[in-house]
């Protein structure tokens, strides 16, 4: 029994054990708590129970048996139930097979047995199940070789895969999925369904795309997933944006980087320095621009100005294509692509602290992020450029780090305010109030005042005689 080793599990065996006899039903461990025990020797905290019967049934005869009586969640339109307990999600449902018009993602079910079950399963490394009822508990049920699937560290489907992904294609997506997040290679006959029956993918809700792209872009090595997507056909339906940046024009002599694998491996630089999934997005959409902006010219060659912030007005259009949140996550993505070019072009030998105040007032809190992706936006082969990149880098640092302890400009906000300008002046809201404060943000940027209450309510009330406006409280407090 591959859970004997699991001491948190084996009060939950037992319970499934005696409900399975009460209710006298086989049931069984299937899915991914049996692959990752075997591949990882992990323990899963999600465990999916199948019984040859009514799966709602069996949730109950567990819920009944359980010490604390859990909370039992019944899906009666999928046949399936789930409960939480001691730490661990159950999730039950009967045994069946499934059939599948051509048109529809919705299959007609019926009532089936194990092997049923296996087979309908997306992949054999998904197809194995370990028994819970009492003649043969603990064997492995093994129907379509998964174990030496795993060894071979290969994505295979149970039956045919052009049935398999055009039964749920998803599944197209999941393949490369789990090829990517755990360093697999597809079957050939495998991938050429892929390959064939890519335009499915287009029946799919984005949805239930987005959540596989979110696992692909966690995986230790992103790029092997969108590289697969890229391969199969798939990213030109999932991703055109993302597809229209591969490839290299030239003209004479003169050729441009292949834009996608440059983003490749600027994703995988990122990912293999931090886990947040919305940098890793900003490392993948930081280009996304380029393709729209590419022009040719006789005397610079290929260029791409303003591709940062096209690429930063796309990235609202993509999030909400995925149904991504487009609020604050959003905001920063597109605030890191908008800005990706602005600390390359300060790593020269003369950067005025004016530009330097003027990235940390833009970046605020992100700032580190920032720096962190130009970094890893260098994908330059030759030593001697990637030396002389980071130690402008590690220059411009030291000088942003410097700015920021004399001028405290980080998640800056105003020394004064629109309600200091109103009172003072004795003005109602309007254009003018803009205006000054503006020019109070602009003399602080530019180092002609510091950062200070006083000195810019001094400065608010040079600027406001200048347009005419006369003082109303002059005893304003600093």
């Amino acid at each position: 029994m591959i859970f004997e080793s699991e001491k948190e599990l084996l009060p939950i065996l037992r319970v499934l054990r005696e409900a399975g006899r009460r209710l006298n039903v086989p049931l069984y461990i299937v899915g991914g708590a049996v692959r990752d025990k075997i591949l990882f020797n992990k323990l899963v905290r999600d465990i999916d129970v199948v019984c040859v019967g009514n799966g709602i049934e069996l949730a109950k005869q567990v819920q009944a048996l359980l010490p604390e009586k859990p909370r039992l969640a019944v899906y009666r339109r999928f046949g399936t139930a789930m409960l939480n307990t001691s730490g661990f999600q159950l999730e039950f449902v009967g045994a069946r097979k499934e059939s599948y018009s051509p048109n529809s993602r919705k299959p007609a079910v019926e009532s089936g047995t194990l092997e049923d079950d296996q087979r309908r399963r997306d992949f054999t490394i998904n197809a194995m199940a370990v028994s819970l009822s009492e003649e043969s508990y603990g064997k492995l049920l093994d129907p379509f070789n998964g174990m030496e699937h795993l060894k071979q560290k290969l994505i295979k489907t149970p039956l045919d895969p052009h049935q398999t992904f055009s039964d749920d294609p998803l599944r197209m997506l999941r393949a490369i999925r789990f090829a990517a997040t755990l360093h697999f290679r597809i079957d050939p006959d495998t991938f050429r369904a892929i390959h064939d029956n890519r335009q499915r993918i287009e029946i799919v809700s984005q949805e239930r795309i987005a959540g596989e792209i979110q696992r692909i872009m966690m995986a230790d090595k992103p790029s092997e997933g969108w590289i697969l997507m890229f391969k199969s056909g798939l990213l030109e339906l999932v991703f055109p944006e993302l597809y229209a940046m591969h490839g290299v024009e030239v003209k004479g002599k003169t050729a441009h980087k292949d834009n996608f694998y440059h983003t490749m491996q600027v994703l995988d630089n990122v990912a293999a320095k931090t886990d947040n999934v919305w940098l890793r997005w900003a490392a993948l959409l930081h280009d996304i621009g380029k393709p729209l902006t590419k022009r040719w010219s006789e005397d610079t060659g290929w260029t791409f100005h303003g591709h940062d912030a096209v690429g930063a007005n796309m990235v609202r259009r993509i999030f909400k294509r995925f149904r991504f949140p487009l609020g604050q996550q959003m905001e920063y993505v597109r605030k890191l692509v908008r800005l990706h070019q602005r600390p390359m072009n300060l790593t020269g030998d003369e950067i005025t602290d004016s530009a330097i105040r003027r990235i940390i007032f833009e970046s605020g809190e992100d700032l580190d992020d920032l720096l962190l992706l130009c970094e890893c936006d260098m994908t330059t082969k030759s030593e001697e450029k990637r030396k002389r990149y980071l130690d402008n880098y590690r220059v411009f640092r030291e000088k942003v780090a410097e700015v920021e302890a004399r001028d405290h400009l980080r998640n800056w906000k105003p020394p004064v305010t629109g309600e200091d300008i109103m009172a003072f002046f004795g003005i109602p809201p309007g254009r003018v109030v803009g205006v000054i404060k503006e020019h109070i943000k602009e003399s602080i940027l530019e180092g002609v005042i510091p950062n200070e209450r006083e000195a810019a309510l001094e400065e608010m009330k040079r600027k406001g005689l200048e347009l005419g406006l006369t003082p109303q409280a002059p005893n304003l407090k600093g």
